[in-house]
């Protein structure tokens, strides 16, 4: 295959999965050759094997990363420090995408960014959303799993002190039912203990603010 017949084919996908390339292909192990020169090139990004990104000046959709970190492990969704980000629950810009996934953990490096997948039962894997950009959809966790996750994954030891550490902010935003709720679906001890410190957190910036 020649790299315009190849860009044709793959410049209006987000992702290029090469099993895909090959179905039909009366000589995969040629497509497989061409794909590690261009890769060699750096006219293509491994994400990991068999799934590859068009450098930067060859593309013509733009990239969702979070879509990225769906692909790369199914089934997983964000979660912990990138999705409290994204809820605006912390200040900070956080650099690696943590999700969670019901298979083994693993973490892939390249040029697209650092996707870290960090291992949970099948009992505790719920409590997202998807969302859609540039019809790329990935899974992110909503505000209140996200903290669970968080201390649950971590074995983080909750606290005023500590939270005031991690900079929670807009504790508003969290249904404290929901967290109550999700708490208790945990069937651990330990995680109403994480509800109950931050719903009483939430409470007292609120009587801060109001004061």
């Amino acid at each position: 295959m020649e790299w315009e017949s190849f860009l044709k084919i793959t410049r209006s996908l987000p992702l290029i999965n090469t099993e895909n390339l090959m179905v039909g292909s009366p000589d995969p192990s040629s497509i497989q050759v061409q794909i590690s020169r261009w890769h060699k090139a750096g006219k293509i990004i491994q994400l990991k094997k068999g799934i590859y990104l068009l450098a930067e000046p060859y593309r013509k959709v733009e990239v969702y990363e979070p879509y990225i970190a769906a692909v790369l492990k199914r089934p997983s969704y964000i979660s912990l420090e990138k999705a409290l980000e994204y809820h605006n629950l912390i200040p900070e810009a956080v650099s690696v995408y943590t999700s969670v996934t019901t298979k083994r953990g693993a973490r892939f490096e390249s040029e697209a960014g650092i996707f870290d997948y960090r291992h949970i039962q099948e009992s505790l894997f719920w409590g997202y959303a998807s969302h859609t950009v540039n019809q790329q959809t990935s899974f992110i966790a909503v505000p209140e799993k996200a903290l669970l996750d968080f201390f649950y994954l971590k074995k983080v030891k909750i606290s005023p002190d500590y939270l005031r550490e991690m900079r929670l902010q807009n504790p508003a935003s969290i249904n404290i039912k929901t967290l109550e709720t999700h708490a208790r679906r945990f069937a651990k001890p330990e995680m109403m203990t994480v509800a109950a410190e931050i719903k009483e957190y939430a409470s007292s910036v609120h009587t801060e603010k109001v004061l």
